[in-house]
């Protein structure tokens, strides 16, 4: 199958490279040249522009964006809007709010222009592991993309199957759902991100008590000197607790237990916030979500061995780099 792919950063250019080596065929662009030049020695085609790249593709023309949310993508989906034909579908895989998933897809079908919402997981590994996706639209346009997500998932991989699924959707099984009409792909995202916020804290937190049980405030034979990374490994190993943030935890602490590396400046990337603003529309209590996102707040005052954790992970599975010229300031 064919696809214009648009934005080539860190998962937009892995996406093309996982599709291309399950015999698709790409058209890419992005504004940095170097990036697609790379992509075209991976098999893809370049184009020199957006205009370009939609000519480059044969009708119905299927477009994936992997751009940050906001303007840019916005921007975007307006110019391909007056550049593509009634039956084209405009795919945005990025993490947008899904209230404007909703807004764009009345826009588009104006213009009898297909919408996609396509809530996407895999950070920089997905090349390798594969993308876990959530996905809005209609359903026959879902469909009809249902090669490229089959495509991009891990399949059923080494997860033990879930007893009692029969009759079910098989596609969860393979990694990927049609959670609904538009903006429900990004809203079942946008609460994983949410959830996200909160397993990363409470792996945090319990680091920090653990580093801190030899505190110098405690009777002497109350102390511990635990080995961080040993006790991530073994938690790995057949603990309820395992899991791929673990891994990642695990890691991080085994070259450099203190993560001297790490400031413990924790951003938030938009999603988390949108959880807690749908909580609250919804009357739904959200506390360890919601603490969890106060406490990146405060990491950018103030920072913990806890938010050294976060900031590790969050390298870990996205390649997240901290802003450096950030300095803590008094609480």
């Amino acid at each position: 199958m064919q696809i214009g792919v648009i934005g080539l950063g860190r998962m937009g250019g892995n996406i093309t490279r996982r599709l291309i080596q399950n015999g698709h065929e790409a058209v890419v662009y992005d504004h940095d040249a170097n990036a697609i030049a790379t992509l075209r020695q991976d098999g893809a085609m370049g184009a020199a522009g957006i205009d370009k790249l939609v000519k480059q593709l044969e009708p119905p023309r299927a477009v994936w964006l992997m751009l940050p949310a906001g303007k840019i993508t916005e921007d975007t989906i307006d110019q391909l809007a007056e550049l593509l034909a009634p039956g084209d579908i405009i795919i945005d895989g990025g993490n947008t709010f899904w209230k404007d998933d909703v807004r764009r897809a009345k826009k588009l079908k104006e213009r009898a222009i297909h919408y996609v919402d396509v809530g996407t997981s895999g950070g920089i590994w997905g090349l390798e592991r594969g993308y876990c996706m959530m996905i809005g639209g209609a359903k026959e346009v879902v469909a009809h993309l249902d090669p490229l997500f089959k495509a991009l998932a891990p399949g059923l991989g080494n997860a033990p199957r879930t007893l009692g699924r029969d009759g079910r959707d098989p596609r969860a099984e393979l990694g990927y759902i049609h959670a609904g009409p538009h903006g429900a792909g990004h809203f079942v995202k946008m609460v994983h991100n949410g959830i996200e916020y909160g397993l990363m804290q409470a792996f945090a937190e319990g680091f920090d008590i653990l580093k801190n049980a030899n505190s110098q405030a405690l009777p002497e034979d109350a102390r511990f000197e635990f080995d961080l990374a040993d006790v991530a490994e073994v938690w790995r190993r057949g603990s309820v607790i395992s899991s791929w943030l673990l891994d990642l935890t695990a890691s991080a602490l085994a070259p450099d237990p203190k993560l001297a590396d790490f400031e413990g400046v924790v951003e938030d990337s938009g999603e988390g916030r949108w959880t807690i603003m749908a909580a609250i529309e919804e009357a739904v209590p959200a506390d360890v979500l919601s603490a969890a996102l106060y406490t990146r707040f405060r990491s950018r005052r103030d920072h913990t061995f806890a938010e050294k954790i976060l900031s590790a992970m969050r390298k870990g599975f996205g390649a997240h780099v901290e802003p450096k010229n950030r300095k803590a300031k008094p609480s």
